[in-house]
């Protein structure tokens, strides 16, 4: 896809094709999906949803990657005791779907394997079933860090990051 072509479909894309995509209630279950994956490993799942890339990302030929990384940051996903928190990143506009694992679960994992999983993935997004990819994407993040992380008995996740879906 040409640059200027490109442009123009981020530009097309707003806050408000996210709210669209994934409304108040199915913002609320993966949530609760996230909170309910935490209870069983000391990991951390952060899920955001872009619509679209900012025009600096854009006039560069960013990739959503390097936008995926920079949230990452941002979000401050990198953060956590152990090393061990993940973020999802869904960017709207090109349906395309980034799984970005600090170095404790990275190291863990194939990196063909974090591959597969994002390809498979890809496939409920690119079909517009936007929760339903999310939701497979938690489900699937959170079996590498049950065996990796899992919780003593008794113990409580230290809950380090929100689990809320960030919307930008």
């Amino acid at each position: 896809m040409g640059r200027l072509a490109r442009l123009l479909k981020h530009r097309l894309w707003d806050e408000a094709d996210a709210r669209r995509a994934l409304p108040a209630d199915a913002l609320q279950r993966l949530q609760q999906r996230v909170a309910d994956s935490e209870a069983h490993h000391s990991g951390e799942i952060r899920v955001c949803v872009e619509a679209s890339l900012p025009l600096s990302y854009l006039w560069r030929g960013a990739s959503a990657r390097e936008r995926a990384l920079a949230i990452f940051g941002k979000l401050r996903v990198w953060d956590t005791e152990q090393n061990n928190g993940v973020l999802i990143y869904l960017l709207l506009a090109e349906h395309a779907i980034e799984i970005v694992a600090d170095r404790g679960l990275d190291r863990r994992i194939a990196a063909g394997d974090w591959q597969a999983l994002v390809a498979r993935l890809g496939e409920a997004l690119r079909a517009g079933r936007f929760e339903q990819g999310l939701a497979e994407a938690i489900d699937a993040i959170d079996a590498p860090l049950r065996a990796h992380f899992p919780l003593e008995s008794g113990a409580t996740n230290p809950d380090e990051l929100p689990d809320a879906v960030v919307l930008l």
